[in-house]
């Protein structure tokens, strides 16, 4: 049964508080997708989104006890995230920082005529689907982080910019020049650069191999492609509020949702199960 009301919210956390396991477990099974899409986002692959899932739904149960109500859970939750994952530093992209000059720089000049067939007998659509959207993904990486933030708060959970705003301790207004701003700089680089979402050169089923080579695709791993996509409507049970989206929107349409990772949920499953469980929620 999915959480879908601030009330509900509330029964279940008063429920979660008092002890009760299957209330505690409720409310991490909402969250999980929410939390790992979240951190997918901002932190560019699937290990680290993992990872930085797990650390974030920990603090959520630790300190579940200490919400008070005067905002939306959800809202509360983000929150949390938010400031976890943009300090967050234990990620690859932490280690190797892009920016769209390095970017364009690789698309520009990659010969991609000199590198031999590496599919490894992978269907070349689906190396070229993967490839698509884990490039799309990793582009934002070369937004700071709290571009990044802004950027995915309002570009894929399409907060309302109040919502948003109080998340990022920023004013609406203030919320909502910068979401413009960053907005008109991905579109801009993708109108480009990009062959799938603009008139730019680069097409993902040209790269492939060059891809491959440089082991930014690995035909044995592949994340996006084997990964559940979440419904509209799924999508739209993340979200506390809906703002009407610029006329940029279309440009977006790779950010899409998924669920988290089996691995991510047998995580939660075994801990729930544990006896850890008492020593975390103690703590």
């Amino acid at each position: 049964m999915e959480i879908k009301s601030n009330e509900e919210w509330t029964n279940w956390i008063e429920k979660a508080v008092a002890g009760d396991k299957e209330a505690l477990e409720r409310i991490v099974l909402n969250l999980q997708d929410m939390v790992f899409n979240l951190s997918l986002r901002m932190l560019g692959t699937f290990p680290d989104a993992e990872d930085a899932a797990q650390d974030i739904l920990l603090k959520v149960i630790t300190h579940l006890a200490t919400f008070r109500g005067e905002s939306a859970f959800t809202t509360w939750v983000f929150r949390i995230a938010t400031n976890h994952l943009i300090h967050y530093k234990k990620h690859m992209f932490a280690q190797m920082p892009l920016s769209f000059e390095y970017y364009g720089a690789d698309i520009e000049n990659a010969r991609l005529d000199e590198v031999p067939d590496l599919t490894q007998n992978v269907e070349r659509s689906i190396l070229a689907e993967e490839l698509k959207m884990s490039c799309t993904n990793v582009l934002l990486q070369c937004l700071d982080a709290e571009s990044r933030c802004i950027f995915v708060l309002g570009t894929m959970f399409k907060l309302d910019s109040r919502i948003a705003g109080e998340i990022l301790d920023m004013t609406p207004e203030a919320y909502r020049k910068r979401l413009s701003r960053i907005r008109r700089k991905v579109a801009d680089f993708l109108s480009a650069y990009c062959g799938e979402y603009g008139e730019g050169q680069c097409r993902c089923m040209k790269r492939v191999d060059y891809a491959i080579q440089s082991h930014r695709l690995n035909p044995a791993a592949l994340d996006y492609t084997t990964a559940t996509e979440h419904t509209p409507e799924q999508m739209r049970q993340f979200k506390n509020a809906m703002e009407e989206i610029d006329d940029l929107s279309a440009r977006f349409a790779f950010c899409k949702t998924y669920q988290s990772p089996e691995r991510t949920r047998q995580f939660f499953r075994e801990f729930l199960a544990s006896a850890s469980l008492s020593a975390v929620t103690n703590a």
